[in-house]
């Protein structure tokens, strides 16, 4: 063997014994810091709420620094401060006599400390553990999937938006010995989140709702979009766990394929799957049957609007008939359920009639909202569209778009909001930014209009219905 293969054998060998040397480390780490926990159950990483005995986690953002705090939350009663930097943790144990008390602990990185830890104490929970992420349509097939199991199960799932590498361990950490089943959102704006997440979360079954463009300044493609969501299918399928798919989605098909996904519960539009459904109306709330091999037809009158959400009902019927849900029961869950997050959310005001979808927008998303509205046996019709963020290069291609489908649509007003739509080439108003909308919205008083207000949350177009 040449000099320089044995070098070059000598250094990915060395690179090697030090990657597992480094992780039985940060193991060891993990669980003296988790025996820690045990006695203080309660890590709070807001030095302004420090309840007396728990543990405060120094954690990074881009305008704050918990390091920084640290000291303050051992002063207002935290049993316990973690920190990563190591100028913070030498002030302490100087002002110990060069002892210290063994309060202040240093680690590393905090936001991988609060990850291992998150992890660790999922592993004392020996119960099911579903992932559901996706570009489009994850938070309200969570809450889907949640309504329909707690027929059954005390459920634990996301709350919110806690969707990131931090809100994931915060639900992680509220497991308790009284779940039964749990259902963890994991979002995603660059490559390697979902990987991640699920290493924190450990999920034993899955669910991609779709894939569409988004965050593509983070994904840099659509073909980025597709890489990272299936990191959760890469995650499951090294693990042979469940998939659940949706069969009509040729991309979501073609990942599970590509990633060798064996084991898959399929749903869709057709008799091929193991449940399959179809639109009965939107007038305006979405209303559909479902079947399977085993039972007949069920009708399901939702409050949700748009007739893509039929695909977030499919996916909670499948995960709620694995999990042992009858299906009267499925039924009673979907037809009791009602948005309340800004998410395909209709409210009946004295002036109008609003289709709100204001927490979040991207082309995919976009294109069902205004093509559902555009469908609707309703009028006269009016469109206040904010802006999509996130997209970058590609931004004023997609939001051309959307204006080019909006001259098409026949509606009687159309208002754009926000600076991404200066450049695009339409004779519709604008407006610079939400003050804007609300001061025209003072001025012309719109009445008697169904009005779709959709946008990125950046927008802020969530503060318009009280106005409408």
């Amino acid at each position: 063997m040449s000099s320089s293969k044995i070098n070059n054998h000598f250094f990915c060998h060395s690179s090697i014994i030090a990657y597992f040397c480094e992780l039985n480390r940060r193991n060891m780490e993990t669980k003296e810091l988790y025996n820690i926990y045990l006695q203080h159950p309660l890590i709070t990483t807001d030095s302004r709420e420090c309840p007396q005995g728990s543990i405060f986690l120094a954690l990074k953002g881009t305008s704050f620094d918990g390091n920084r705090f640290a000291l303050a939350a051992l002063e207002k009663g935290c049993a316990y401060a973690i920190v990563d930097e190591k100028e913070v943790y030498a002030q302490y144990t100087a002002a110990g006599g060069g002892k210290g008390d063994g309060r202040m602990i240093l680690v590393d990185d905090c936001l991988q400390a609060f990850k291992d830890l998150a992890r660790e104490h999922r592993r004392r929970f020996g119960i099911p553990v579903i992932g559901i992420t996706g570009t489009n349509g994850k938070t309200t097939t969570k809450e889907l999937v949640a309504g329909v199991l707690a027929q059954k199960y005390n459920v634990l799932f996301t709350q919110g938006n806690f969707n990131n590498d931090v809100g994931v361990p915060k639900t992680l950490f509220r497991l308790t010995e009284e779940h039964q089943i749990a259902v963890i959102e994991m979002g995603a704006s660059h490559p390697g989140d979902i990987k991640t997440l699920a290493e924190t979360a450990e999920p034993t079954c899955g669910l991609i709702t779709n894939v569409g463009k988004a965050h593509l300044q983070g994904f840099g493609s659509f073909e980025g979009v597709c890489q990272t969501k299936g990191e959760l299918y890469d995650f499951l399928a090294a693990r042979n766990a469940l998939v659940f798919i949706n069969a009509d989605n040729e991309y979501l098909m073609r990942m599970a394929e590509e990633r060798r996904v064996d084991r898959l519960v399929c749903y869709g539009g057709d008799n091929s799957s193991e449940v399959w459904g179809e639109v009965i109306g939107c007038a305006p709330f979405l209303t559909f049957r479902w079947r399977t091999d085993s039972t007949g037809w069920h009708e399901v009158g939702t409050h949700l609007i748009g007739a893509y959400n039929i695909d977030n009902m499919l996916a909670a019927i499948a995960i709620g008939l694995h999990f042992g849900i009858k299906p009267e029961q499925i039924d009673r869950a979907l037809a009791g359920y009602v948005p309340s997050n800004n998410r395909s959310q209709f409210d009946v005001t004295g002036k109008n009639k609003l289709i709100v979808d204001a927490y979040n927008a991207n082309p995919t998303s976009m294109a069902a909202a205004l093509q559902n509205f555009k469908l609707m046996n309703a009028g006269p019709k009016m469109a206040i569209i904010g802006q999509m963020g996130e997209l970058g290069s590609a931004s004023h291609e997609e939001h051309q778009k959307v204006a080019d489908f909006l001259l098409t649509a026949g509606f009687e007003q159309v208002w754009l909001v926000g600076s991404e739509f200066d450049s695009v080439n339409c004779p519709f108003r604008r407006f610079k930014d939400i003050e804007e909308v609300k001061a025209a919205i003072a001025e012309k008083r719109p009445e008697g209009y169904y009005i779709l207000i959709k946008g990125s949350n950046s927008v802020k177009l969530s503060q318009l219905p009280e106005l409408l």
